[in-house]
């Protein structure tokens, strides 16, 4: 099974996370996108990140009525701060029949060379970027395969500061997130 890796701390899953995965799952040979809750992301301050499992349960309300769409928390039991090259390791032992890509964003792709083993990465996995606007794309040795993918101009970021100054952010979020940050105390 072709599976593509949507890495992210998703502090919270927003609209744009959901229109990426099911989009690359849609148009794209990848037959599943997994999101990959990270747990502390070592180029994210850990205090602005809500609990793991907060941000899991979130992205499983999000994904329920997408059959092709799976919440992954590997990185939950994996040393921390998570490395994209552990992990990957991890997910071929567990899954050696499955063909694991990696999903990203082009100004993602441009930050790649700083990453743990970017090396190996680049020679033993594919890429599946979608292009970010005002990003030139970088010109790597690897295998990359560009996905003009729907943009959307919303970050987890602006949803946390929107929801700490108790604005109406309804619209950006699936709706069985939206209920249950509207029922939590979550980034306030």
């Amino acid at each position: 099974m072709k599976v593509g890796l949507f890495f992210g701390s998703f502090n919270p899953i927003h609209i744009g996370h959901l229109i990426i995965a099911n989009h690359f799952q849609q148009f794209s040979d990848l037959e599943q996108v997994w999101f990959v809750v990270s747990p502390q992301n070592p180029f994210k301050e850990k205090k602005s990140l809500a609990n793991e499992y907060n941000r899991l349960e979130m992205v499983e309300l999000a994904i329920q009525d997408y059959p092709n769409l799976r919440a992954c928390s590997d990185e939950f039991h994996l040393p921390r701060p998570s490395y994209t090259i552990d992990t990957l390791t991890h997910l071929k032992e567990k899954y050696p029949r499955y063909d694991f890509s990696l999903i990203m964003g082009s100004d993602v792709l441009i930050s790649l060379p700083k990453w743990k083993n970017a090396d190996i990465l680049l020679r033993d996995y594919s890429m599946y970027v979608y292009p970010r606007p005002g990003e030139i794309l970088a010109d790597f040795d690897a295998k990359i395969t560009i996905v003009e993918a729907p943009l959307m101009e919303i970050s987890s970021t602006f949803i946390r500061n929107a929801v700490k100054h108790n604005k109406n952010i309804k619209p950006m979020l699936p709706p069985k997130v939206w209920e249950y940050l509207d029922g939590s105390n979550l980034y306030k």
